[in-house]
This record gives structure tokens, C-alpha cells and sequence, in this order.
């Protein structure tokens, strides 16, 4: 068959998957009634003298005890147990600047997702904004009706000064989840990587290719696990980040490296042992992958799709663990099995922040439920996957309930012993047992993916 034939057949193909897609995702997002989310009373309303102690006169009496003491916030509202999650659209997953209102779909997912794995409620906030210090402002501004403010799809560089902006004048935890959640997730997928390849995390050689948000913070953590700043390369669009490289931002300067033999990604890769890709689509070249060390680890991250195809990377060599982004392969680094639970500890123990040891507990609570046996009801959601711990399952599904039960008090127990918890929790072992009282949200949402034969 000619080329261009052959080429035509495969666009009408992509064009008829895409628009049933579109049509699928469209109508779940509009019927029965439109958006993901909606508030739910949590107290009784029947009566007039309901009423009258949900709002007027009643309501006065807690106004007054808050007034005088701001911590009575947290007995007689919500704050304790609400998130916002904010974003002005400049960076909505791979779509890139589509505008705070087009993001509001993704936000109210990201709140879905809150409350059905952690029990932890989140408002959506979409911000017509693009300038850092006009963002901050009006965040903290709203900020003392929240326990915690997530940040989502905000681009590189500003994303990075918003953050810490924020982190410095808010006395509630903030955390850009597009950065420091894919780095809790690749960090503990590292973790269980490197087992499995038998390699010491210490004496690794590391390629980062990307230099964002995502990138620069899954570097910061991969160094606080044990990878030595030395022995990392970080390679952006015009090649390796190097000393002799001028007008660097102070994010990328911090990882140049002093190596004169390394200039290209190609130099980059040749014997290092892992290859983070937070980057664009096919950029790491079978001849690259060849050059790298036995038993390599690659982490290709770039959405849809990734720096090199799995079928391609283990076309080149059998002895890699390979990792993506993407739900249709073994290995996603997804978000879910992070943000939920990091939030849901914080906003326990009442975190002044959101710190680089929280973050490294939850990676190494993660990568540990990975190496146990999976539960007979994740089983059954990935009936054509053999859910054994190796090199095609290196983290738990979203669906894992012991998320919930693991990776919240290893998040405190950090916190605490860190000194940024205002609120001490005691006897973890019991808190942690505490919270399978959220687990209905995620038994309701696993028995629907069963029954409707998908799972993310």
C-alpha cells in the first residue's frame, strides 16, 4: 500500500478513536448535571430552628469565638479539612496556556480526586492572572479560609516564584503539585527501580532531560533520596546544562555541571544508569539507550507521548525498567498516588509547610506498598496484569486503599519530628488505622470502575 494511503488510513483511524474519546469525556462531563463537583450539607436543615443555628441568629456565636482566638477556625468551620486548588491555565497539562477557565476542568477533577482517595474536600479557584506577585496577592489574600492551598498547571519560571512567594507568607502549607507531586511519585518509583536493578542509589550516574517545574523539583528530591548532585546531568532544549552555559536561571544554575566532555544529551546518556525524561516526545534515541549502563533505569515522562516508546526502548534492550506517564502501560507515574495523602497528613497535624522530608516519606511510604502483596480487590481491576512486585510494577495502583492507611503517617510522623506540625499526633499507628474511615469513598469509586470495566 502507497505511503500516503497508508497514512490517510491511520489518520481516519486516530480521528474516529479521538472523537469517540471526545464525545465519552464531553458527555460525562456535562450529564446529569454539569461539572465533577458540588457542596453538601454536613449539618441538619429541616427545620426553622436549624436554620436559625446555620445562619442567623446561631451562627454569630461561632464568628465571636473565632474573632478572639483564630484557631476556633478549626472547630466550627471546614478549614481544617479544605483545600484550594488554584491555577490561572498557563500550563494545563500538555495543552499548554489555554486561560483560567479552560482549567477549570481539570481543577475540579484534581477536587474529585481529593475527596474520593483522602476525604479531603477541595474548592477549585481559577485565577485571571499571569503576573507572580498580582497571583500571590490574591491567594493569600483568600488564604485564612483554607487549610492548604495546592497549586496546579501554572507555568515555569513563574510557578517557582509563586510557590515560594507563597510558602513564606502564608501560614498554611502550599504545595505546586505539578512539581512536587511527580517528584514524590518518580522518587519512590526510583526507589523500587534501583532495588530491583540492584544498584546502590548513591553511586548512580543520572541524565534529567527537561529542566521545568517537574523536572528541576524530581531532581531536588532524587538528591535529598541519595543521588549525588555530582553524578546528575540535567539536559534542557539546548543540550547539557553546563557552567560554561551563560544566562542560566538561578534553577538551572544550581545543576550545571563542570563536565567539559558533556555538551549533548547524547554525551549526556552514554553509561549513566537512569534517564528522567520530563521533556518532549522522542528525544531519546534507541542509539542513545544503547549507550547507557546495564540495567538502566528510564523514566520517560513526557505526555502523550514519552521520550522514547516502550516498544521501541525494549526493542533496543531487554534489561531496563521502564516508566511513563501514560495509564495504557505498566509503571504510570501518576499524581493520585501522592497529593491526596500528602495533604490529607498535613492538614492533620496542621503543617506550617509542606517540607522536603514530608515529600521523601511519602515516596519511600509509597514505594514500600509496592513491594507487598496487592489486594485481591486491585487484582481485579487490571484483570490482564500480573500485579507482582518487578520491573513492570514498581508502584501501587491508585486504587490501593493502603495508600490512605501508609503514606499519611509517614507524612506526620516527618512533620512532627521536623517540627513543622502545630499539632501533635501521638500514637500514629492509631491514626493511621483512623483514617479507613475515608476508605467508602474509595470502595464506592473502585466497585463503579469494576462494574464499568475501566480504571485509571
Amino acid at each position: 500500500m502507497p505511503k500516503a494511503l497508508t497514512e490517510h488510513f491511520y489518520y481516519l483511524t486516530m480521528k474516529k478513536i479521538f472523537d469517540k474519546a471526545t464525545t465519552r469525556a464531553l458527555f460525562y462531563h456535562r450529564y446529569p448535571t454539569p461539572g465533577k463537583i458540588e457542596i453538601v450539607p454536613t449539618k441538619p436543615f429541616y427545620t426553622p430552628e436549624d436554620l436559625s443555628l446555620a445562619y442567623s441568629p446561631g451562627v454569630a456565636y461561632p464568628c465571636l469565638e473565632i474573632a478572639e482566638n483564630s484557631d476556633a477556625a478549626y472547630r466550627y468551620t471546614d478549614k481544617g479539612n479544605t483545600v484550594a486548588v488554584v491555577s490561572n491555565g498557563t500550563a494545563v497539562l500538555g495543552l499548554g496556556n489555554l486561560g483560567a477557565l479552560a482549567s477549570k476542568p481539570v481543577m475540579e477533577g484534581k477536587a474529585l480526586l481529593f475527596k474520593i482517595f483522602a476525604g479531603v474536600n477541595a474548592i477549585d479557584i481559577e485565577i485571571d492572572e499571569t503576573e507572580p506577585q498580582r497571583i500571590v496577592d490574591i491567594v493569600k489574600a483568600i488564604s485564612c479560609g483554607f487549610g492548604g492551598i495546592n497549586l496546579e498547571d501554572i507555568k515555569a519560571p513563574e510557578c517557582f516564584e509563586i510557590e515560594e512567594r507563597l510558602i513564606e507568607s502564608c501560614d498554611i502549607p502550599v504545595m505546586h503539585d505539578d512539581q512536587h507531586g511527580t517528584a514524590v511519585i518518580a522518587g519512590a518509583a526510583l526507589i523500587n527501580a534501583l532495588h530491583i536493578q540492584g544498584k546502590k542509589i548513591s553511586d548512580i550516574r543520572m541524565v534529567v532531560n527537561g529542566a521545568g517545574a517537574a523536572a528541576i523539583a524530581c531532581t531536588n528530591l532524587m538528591i535529598g533520596l541519595g543521588v549525588k548532585r555530582e553524578n546528575i546531568v540535567m539536559c534542557d532544549s539546548k543540550g547539557a546544562i553546563t557552567t560554561q552555559r551563560q544566562n542560566l536561571t538561578p534553577q538551572k544554575a544550581f545543576f550545571a555541571t563542570e563536565r567539559s566532555d558533556i555538551n549533548t544529551l547524547t554525551d549526556a546518556v552514554r553509561g549513566a544508569d537512569v534517564f528522567l525524561g520530563l521533556s518532549v516526545a522522542d528525544v531519546l534515541t534507541p542509539k542513545m539507550l544503547a549507550s547507557m549502563a546495564p540495567k538502566p533505569i528510564v523514566f520517560a515522562l513526557a505526555n502523550p507521548n514519552p521520550e522514547i516508546d516502550r516498544e521501541a526502548a525494549f526493542a533496543t534492550r531487554s534489561d531496563i525498567i521502564y516508566a511513563t506517564g501514560r495509564s495504557d502501560y505498566p509503571n504510570q507515574i501518576n499524581n493520585v498516588l501522592g497529593f491526596p495523602y500528602i495533604f490529607r497528613a498535613a492538614l492533620d497535624c496542621r503543617a506550617k509547610v509542606i517540607d522536603k522530608d514530608m515529600k521523601m516519606a511519602a515516596a519511600h511510604a509509597i514505594a514500600s506498598i509496592a513491594r507487598e502483596k496487592v489486594t485481591d480487590s486491585v487484582q481485579q481491576l487490571y484483570p490482564d496484569e500480573h500485579l507482582e512486585f518487578g520491573p513492570d510494577y514498581i508502584l501501587p495502583k491508585p486504587f490501593d486503599r493502603r495508600l490512605l492507611t501508609a503514606v499519611p503517617p509517614a507524612v506526620v510522623r516527618a512533620a512532627i519530628q521536623n517540627g513543622v506540625a502545630r499539632r501533635t499526633i501521638k500514637d500514629i499507628a492509631r491514626y493511621g488505622r483512623s483514617l479507613e474511615r475515608y476508605i467508602e469513598n474509595s470502595d464506592h469509586a473502585i466497585r463503579a470502575f469494576i462494574a464499568s470495566g475501566k480504571a485509571i
